[in-house]
């Protein structure tokens, strides 16, 4: 019934409570005939938390994965911004999420010292790999970069302030000019 509920777009609670026929929902026969209710139920969200500030309606053949993927932003990311999905495995085409924007990106108004460098944040990134990536402790990128009030959540687009030194080498940028990410300018 499950396969069912999701190419219906309803939830599976929804498609057992309209066939109460069915004894058990985990066997159902070529032979039986059940009730698909008309309407999917919709899930919204009451409001969305900083950096998911966009909402998204989900698409037939949407997961949360395919999602997440798509706004460049974790899995766990996207179900913690998303509280009216009490179960990620089970979304459907009309549920709305909060999604990030890409015009909500975060920035921040001056560098400290040591930190004159900016770096835009790229898919996969974590403030753990930039830290390791610029040389420096987890700790002291998290105190340069304020702006960001969770570390363990940045996303595509976000700036950050980094130190002038590259694993032990004088970086190729000007004071304030933002670098490119390092495996990008290794590829050119």
């Amino acid at each position: 019934m499950f396969s069912i509920a999701q190419r219906f777009g309803v939830s599976l609670q929804a498609l057992i409570n309209a066939n109460p026929q069915i004894t058990n929902p985990s066997e159902i026969f070529p032979c039986d005939v059940l009730c698909v209710p008309c309407e999917p139920q919709c899930r919204m969200p009451a409001s969305c938390p900083p950096g998911f500030r966009c909402r998204y309606t989900v698409q037939p053949g949407d997961t949360m994965f395919s999602i997440a993927q798509r706004f460049g932003v974790s899995l766990q990311a996207l179900i913690n911004a998303n509280p009216q999905i009490t179960n990620p495995s089970e979304i459907f085409p009309c549920d709305v999420l909060c999604v990030p924007c890409r015009e909500e990106c975060r920035e921040p108004k001056h560098c400290p010292k040591g930190f004159p460098d900016r770096y835009t944040v790229q898919p996969g990134d974590t403030m753990f790999s930039i830290a390791r990536r610029f040389g420096v402790s987890l700790q002291a990128l998290i105190d340069a970069n304020p702006h960001i009030t969770d570390p363990t959540e940045i996303f595509p687009c976000d700036v950050l302030c980094v130190p002038r030194h590259h694993r032990g080498e004088e970086v190729s940028a000007h004071e304030g000019e933002e670098l490119v990410p390092p495996q990008e300018a290794d590829a050119e």
